[in-house]
């Protein structure tokens, strides 16, 4: 008798209901990350993980190994084909019992179907870890999810967020024969370093202090490492908790008072929820074109469009800034990312599935459900009761980036022969 846990959006130990489980079970245990193959290609000619994820996750992994060593355990790494690689873990190691986070999107869903044709006798339990509310919290059954945002916030209101659970301080020690981990390069020149203690530092650097106090004053900014929490990279990686957060802001209330912007912060989170189990919800209709109301949006897919619309060499200068600055980093603001999605869903006129896939190539805090979530938001075809969204962008110019400074920090300015002209389309309404 065994146990395998899998590491995927969960790399942590901190209220991991995973390693708390293996510990009750008190059998030997195997725990195991499901990584990406690097260079696994997607749609539109892009890959799946870009460079500087696969860093940040690859640092998020080590640092994990190195934890579960220090309680006596290891980490081994599964690259893909996924499934024949568990086949034989199971089988090599006599595996009774895996413990997986709830699978919210359809493509992992797929994988825990497959575990369970083929390994009949193993018992397979899924345990809530990526988000705040269990399944069994949720007030409504998931076919009932609320159709918006507003509603699915009103609806969980009075639900109360659980505690977080502490680290274990031992676990149930290792099947044998375990494969060594593999030796991987760091670069702590970047902004944003993966592992489980760096998210704890920033969660901590930013809630020690007044900016969360000034929160839905900053939000917007285009620009400022305080301008926001920036906790997304170690949310969507699972090295932080958002029950930690959340009880971390209750702390930071009662030390420095709660304002709209603290509750704003808690909005976000509970953005975040809602597209979790959005995904849950609507399965692949996350990645459909129609979106979840089978609706056909009046766009196509245009390479030389995209292309540009890639490197930031369109007519508009806001928006190839906001692409300069995500190809250089891996990241960009809430806004910045709002713009050049309205910029491609509707002054360029393509499928904002590849807007979409671009993303998941690019961020380096890529979270399959918030980011098909938010497009497909933008582009009218998910829960955005307004039918989409669609800024101007020269207003949003002079409202985000009056004196230029951003545009100019990034080469925002736009090429000699554009795809369009700023005045070919009517402005939109953001």
């Amino acid at each position: 008798m065994a146990t395998l846990v899998l590491f995927e959006h969960n790399l942590r130990l901190d209220d991991n209901p995973l390693v708390l489980r293996a510990r009750e079970l008190a059998q030997p245990t195997l725990c195991a990350a499901l990584g990406e193959l690097p260079g696994q290609p997607g749609p539109y000619g892009l890959v799946r993980t870009g460079e500087r994820r696969q860093h940040f996750l690859d640092q998020c992994r080590q640092e994990l190994h190195w934890a579960l060593q220090a309680l006596g355990q290891r980490l081994v790494l599964i690259r893909p084909p996924l499934l024949s690689a568990l086949d034989r873990l199971i089988r090599h190691h006599g595996i009774t019992h895996i413990l997986r986070q709830r699978p919210l999107a359809s493509d992992e869903g797929k994988l825990s179907g497959e575990l369970s044709r083929r390994h009949p006798q193993v018992e397979l339990e899924h345990l809530d870890g990526h988000t705040l509310l269990g399944l069994d919290q949720l007030p409504f059954a998931l076919q009932q999810l609320p159709a918006s945002y507003s509603a699915f916030r009103r609806a969980v209101a009075a639900v109360a967020v659980s505690p977080p659970q502490p680290a274990p301080a031992s676990l149930p020690g290792p099947t044998p024969e375990v494969t060594p981990w593999p030796h991987i390069r760091h670069h702590r020149d970047r902004p944003f370093v993966g592992g489980e203690s760096q998210g704890q530092r920033q969660l901590a650097h930013y809630l020690d202090g007044p900016a969360p106090g000034h929160y839905k004053e900053t939000r917007d900014q285009l620009q400022g490492w305080q301008s926001s929490a920036k906790w997304s990279p170690w949310l969507a990686a699972g090295c932080l908790s958002a029950r930690r957060i959340w009880r971390s802001l209750s702390h930071y209330e009662r030390s420095w008072g709660g304002n709209d912007s603290t509750d704003w912060l808690r909005r976000e989170l509970l953005w975040r929820e809602y597209f979790q189990w959005y995904a849950c919800r609507w399965g692949h209709r996350l990645f459909r074109f129609t979106g979840i109301h089978r609706r056909r949006p009046p766009t196509r897919f245009h390479p030389g469009r995209f292309t540009r619309w890639c490197r930031g060499s369109t007519s508009f200068p806001l928006v190839n800034a906001c692409m300069h600055e995500l190809n250089a980093t891996g990241y960009l603001s809430n806004r910045g990312r709002q713009l050049v999605a309205s910029a491609l869903v509707n002054e360029l006129q393509l499928d904002w599935r590849c807007g979409a896939a671009y993303f998941e190539q690019q961020l380096i805090d890529y979270d399959v459900a918030s980011n098909w979530g938010n497009w497909q938001y933008i582009a009218g075809v998910g829960a955005d009761p307004r039918g989409g969204r669609h800024f101007d962008l020269q207003q949003q110019a002079r409202r985000f980036d009056p004196g230029g400074h951003y545009t100019r920090r990034w080469q925002g300015s736009p090429p000699q022969e554009g795809i369009e002209s700023q005045t070919d389309r009517p402005g939109g309404s953001g």
